[in-house]
């Protein structure tokens, strides 16, 4: 969330119609999808119950990114992208570590095994040590984050 904030600072300063463009897509994503958030649609923090983080499983997955531009597919804030953005494709565990998810657009025809070949560990230590260095662990999603 701070990563894309910042990003948005930055983009306002050079290059203004971008970001109102993005802007833009953010606030049309949260009316079509805020109503449905599992979390304070204000503020967009994301709920802790577990009926929240459940819920969370299934919101707006099929939703396009509000930095993805439609005409280009590219994304307008790679360079502030969350973490998310950042390690999904490869194959990474999930959860407690049973389920191996991966981008299928970048596994189409690959086995099992193969996939399970380019598995990528992530330093969930380091992870933590970062995270306690940040001011605010809350969870959101992009198009709350974009508006911060």
């Amino acid at each position: 969330m701070l990563r894309l904030r910042a990003g948005m600072e930055i983009l306002r300063d050079t290059e203004p119609a971008l970001a109102a463009e993005i802007s833009h897509r953010a606030d049309m994503w949260i009316i079509e999808h805020g109503p449905q958030f599992p979390g304070d649609a204000e503020t967009g923090v994301l709920g802790k119950s577990q009926e929240d983080l459940e819920r969370f499983e299934e919101f707006a997955n099929d939703a396009a990114c509000p930095a993805l531009d439609s005409e280009t597919g590219r994304c307008d804030v790679y360079a502030w992208r969350p973490m998310t953005c950042r390690v999904f494709g490869p194959p990474v565990r999930v959860g407690d570590g049973d389920g191996l998810a991966h981008c299928e657009l970048c596994f189409v025809g690959a086995s099992p095994e193969e996939v399970l070949d380019c598995e990528m560990s992530i330093p969930h230590d380091l992870e933590e040590e970062l995270l306690e260095e940040i001011p605010s662990t809350d969870e959101t999603v992009v198009a709350y984050a974009l508006l911060g």
